[in-house]
């Protein structure tokens, strides 16, 4: 990978948490009634750390993971971004936030057909009206294994090769918050693993905070913290897991 040095650093200073939640809420209808995929969760991640979100189907995960994001509006409580309050912000301000500070990758690579894999890369730029930093390209592009493939379609890609241009794509806003949700989950092991590596270590030279939504033990043990989540609510953590801790966790979460 390309050395950290070869691009500017964030500077290493006091800072809010990345990611605050208090007690949010979110229900939807549900037949006369609602239901709560989240309640009441509350937490606080440090910037520059790696989480990882676990729990059964229907725990709330992708809720959590959008909410966090501000992707969807809490029924209740509060999301913080970096000391930014998202409650009540005008959903312009909160589009703008999450293009400028907010990177996301997902299952569903999401790349433009017709544009080009160096095109796909700068497209969040380019819609917030921003050139895209061509050293950042470059070496985003480097780090991601896709050196020589600027030209390329994505119909020319493999899937692999596909979620790196979306892990690029997250990361050339230089955002500090990075949201991703099973991001290896279409892939097989090895290319899996090997996505995931690019993924840590560019938010690692990045300086920036990872918060990935996994079923993978394995996956979720290259983080520094588990959370788990169960019928909407936290059920616990573990702080520099194990894959085989994680899935013993995920045993018991699932009696």
């Amino acid at each position: 990978m390309t050395s950290p040095t070869e691009i500017p650093q964030r500077p290493a200073t006091a800072a809010p948490p990345a990611v605050l939640l208090e007690q949010v809420r979110r229900t939807y209808p549900n037949g006369g009634g609602t239901v709560a995929a989240l309640d009441g969760v509350s937490l606080a991640l440090a910037p520059g750390s790696s989480t990882a979100v676990m729990g059964p189907s229907g725990s709330g995960k992708s809720t959590l993971l959008n909410c966090a994001a501000g992707l969807d509006v809490p029924t209740s409580g509060r999301v913080v971004i970096g000391g930014t309050d998202l409650t009540g912000m005008h959903p312009d301000a909160v589009t703008r936030l999450r293009r400028e500070r907010i990177g996301f990758v997902f299952q569903a690579y999401n790349l433009v057909g017709h544009l080009t894999v160096a095109e796909n890369i700068a497209l969040p730029l380019l819609l917030g009206g921003r050139e895209p930093d061509a050293h950042l390209r470059r070496y985003l592009m480097a780090a991601v294994g896709l050196e020589g493939m600027e030209d390329r379609l994505p119909g020319e890609l493999s899937g692999g090769q596909a979620q790196r241009v979306a892990i690029a794509r997250a990361l050339i806003t230089r955002p500090a918050v990075v949201f991703a949700d099973e991001p290896t989950g279409a892939l097989d092991s090895r290319t899996g693993a090997q996505v995931l590596d690019v993924l840590r270590d560019a938010a690692a030279t990045l300086r920036q905070t990872l918060v990935l939504v996994t079923h993978d033990a394995h996956v979720a043990a290259t983080a520094d913290r588990v959370l788990f989540l169960a019928d909407g609510r936290l059920a616990g953590h573990l702080d520099a897991p194990t894959a085989e801790q994680v899935t013993a966790r995920m045993t018991g979460l699932g009696r």
